[in-house]
């Protein structure tokens, strides 16, 4: 009986004294830039920063993170869940590799032609990231755009 008491007691202090219900703060992309570009493809990259004050970790998807080159939407960014560290600031690399067939369509090849010419591309990452801990869930809205210099 006495056991059970002090399990129940610790079990207890565990968990309120454990920090587990603020969501870890999103704080931005960084590093947005062109890994490698051909006539074939454009691989892009990023690192999403984050900052967890729990003690607890829990899980990040990227299913509903798209990705657009010159406001036409190319890809998705897709990678394994992360397992989020506790009591740390932490990044998640996120790499896509575009198809440069993506890129071009009727509407759109003024825009393209402009963008060969002077090297640059507008680059926007827009979604959700969704983070899941215990059975609590949040959601994190991403917009970010950068122009970058690409290199064919």
């Amino acid at each position: 009986m006495l056991k059970r008491i002090l399990f129940i007691s610790l079990f207890f202090t565990l968990v309120f004294n454990c920090k587990f219900t603020e969501q870890p703060e999103f704080t931005g992309l960084k590093n947005i830039k062109i890994v490698d570009s051909n006539l074939q493809s454009i691989t892009l990259s990023t690192d999403a920063l984050f900052t967890n004050p729990n003690d607890v970790g829990g899980v990040l998807k990227t299913d509903n993170l798209k990705v657009y080159i010159n406001d036409i939407e190319v890809a998705s960014v897709i990678a394994d869940e992360f397992n989020v560290p506790s009591k740390k600031n932490f990044e998640i690399p996120l790499t896509v590799i575009v198809s440069t067939d993506r890129i071009i369509d009727k509407n759109s090849l003024g825009g393209l032609l402009g963008s060969l010419i002077s090297q640059r591309l507008k680059v926007q990452y827009k979604g959700e990231i969704k983070y899941k801990v215990l059975g609590y869930s949040s959601t994190y809205n991403v917009d970010e755009i950068q122009e970058l210099k690409i290199k064919l």
